[in-house]
């Protein structure tokens, strides 16, 4: 491994929470007391958390800073005011309606634009968007291009939404069927790759001409700035701030969970520009989440999120971000370990099902992978493929699988450093080399919805 292309960091540390590594008998306990579940091990067993990059944050000294000036009043504070203008410089919406969680703002917005029988195209639904989505009856489908689906292509953008399969679905849906067209930046469940603004342009020009809204989801909106203003003919002397904005003006609003790109551990926001709209969603708010200037959020948290939101589009932020990631993928795939090409914003895919290729997808190696890397080394990962996104077929009780079986390894923001890294990279390796060993697991318990947050498994001898 070449330290030479860590980035440096563009930040000091003055805070740290202590880790602690449990020996082998230890880890194994702990995954038979969670049902083999990695979701349910308490995080003080965890020794690198790699579950996910939302809410996991340091947060910076001004951010902190910003903790202390929280108005706690009930209605109007000031806090709420800061939030609202910066959400409206960042993304140009006119409406900003905060929520507690990007989930929270699906489903505030979902229940005022959509019915039973309605049809949802996205370049990949994540999890709780389909959650949400299909909880009310809608119909989601995945309209991202073929290239998402080949983990080996070297293409950039492969998170764009494929405009002659939109531009078919509409026709054969009908608009009036169709509530609004989703974007997510960038496309989580398909190797965290980015989406161009061309296509994001092209969508927004075929939605218009059907009059459909135009949605965003913008939980990573500066990781995925930052490909554009790279590797993007045309952007690359554009800064972010400017990226960022022409990003937005093609949509008609926007959800975020703020826990991501927004640096902060809880937070998020519905934007939109539509004043009936906006009024809708208030009320709803109003009756579910909290009063319209808090939103299920305390003024020092609102405070925080205004200050990330600016903190995360500094460009030396960014390219250490991204450049975290690139290093850790660069690692694994010079020692032959199967990653999703190319590496992505927010996190390293593994491809689960080459990972095990003893193991049928019935069997869930995706699944299998994050038992084998807690049980190795005590790291905590999430497979996105047959647990989180499986259905059973109605007619014939067969499980119907996703095209992809990912193991995600989502880096934290500014938390982890060059030597945690290392240990990430030859705990996976080692696991990789006794792969052979590693064993399938089969379902005890799920849930109708997100089964894989409480699901109990077993695994199989």
């Amino acid at each position: 491994m070449s330290e030479s292309n860590y980035p440096l960091e563009p930040y000091k540390i003055k805070s740290v929470e202590p880790i602690k590594k449990l020996n082998q008998k230890q880890r194994e306990q702990a995954l038979k007391d969670s049902g083999y579940n990695v979701f349910t091990i308490p995080s003080e067993k965890v020794y690198i958390d790699l579950l996910t990059d939302s809410g996991t944050s340091a947060m910076s000294d001004h951010q902190w800073a910003g903790i202390m000036t929280g108005d706690e009043s009930y209605a109007g504070s000031r806090n709420y005011f800061h939030f609202q203008k910066t959400v409206r410089d960042v993304f140009g919406f006119k409406h900003v309606i905060p929520t507690h969680q990007g989930r929270a703002a699906e489903r505030i917005l979902f229940e005022v634009t959509t019915k039973k029988g309605d049809y949802v195209p996205n370049n990949i639904h994540f999890d709780t968007t389909r959650a949400n989505l299909e909880f009310r009856g809608v119909v989601c489908d995945d309209l991202v291009q073929d290239s998402a689906y080949d983990p080996d292509k070297e293409a950039l953008f492969k998170g764009d939404m494929d405009i002659k399969k939109l531009e078919q679905f509409i026709s054969k849906k009908n608009p009036q069927n169709i509530p609004f067209v989703m974007i997510t930046i960038t496309n989580n469940s398909g190797g965290g790759q980015p989406v161009s603004l061309k296509n994001i342009k092209d969508v927004s020009r075929i939605c218009r001409k059907h009059n459909i809204p135009l949605y965003l989801d913008a939980c990573r909106f500066a990781e995925n700035a930052y490909f554009i203003k790279k590797y993007e003919s045309g952007y690359s002397g554009k800064s972010i701030p400017e990226i960022v904005n022409e990003i937005f003006s093609y949509a008609d609003g926007a959800t975020m969970s703020a826990k991501k790109d927004a640096l902060v551990n809880i937070g998020g926001f519905v934007a939109v520009n539509d004043d009936e709209l906006a009024e809708k969603l208030k009320y709803n708010l109003i009756r579910s989440e909290g009063f319209a200037t808090y939103g299920g959020l305390a003024g020092r948290d609102l405070e925080a999120v205004s200050r990330g939101l600016k903190e995360v589009l500094e460009e030396d932020y960014l390219e250490h971000r991204i450049g975290q990631v690139r290093y850790l993928w660069e690692c694994l795939n010079k020692q032959g370990v199967p990653v999703y090409s190319p590496p992505g914003g927010h996190a390293v895919y593994l491809l689960g099902d080459r990972f095990l290729p003893h193991i049928p997808r019935n069997q869930y190696p995706a699944w299998a992978v994050t038992v084998a890397l807690y049980r190795e080394a005590g790291i905590r990962t999430v497979g996105i493929g047959g647990v989180m996104f499986g259905k059973t077929d109605k007619k014939t009780g067969k499980e119907i699988f996703p095209e992809l079986e990912l193991v995600r390894l989502a880096i934290p923001r500014r938390v982890y450093t060059l030597s945690h890294f290392n240990f990430i990279a030859e705990a996976v390796i080692r696991t990789y080399q006794k792969r052979k060993h590693i064993k399938g697991f089969r379902m005890v318990h799920q849930a109708p919805y997100l089964r894989h947050f409480t699901a109990e498994m077993e695994e199989i001898p």
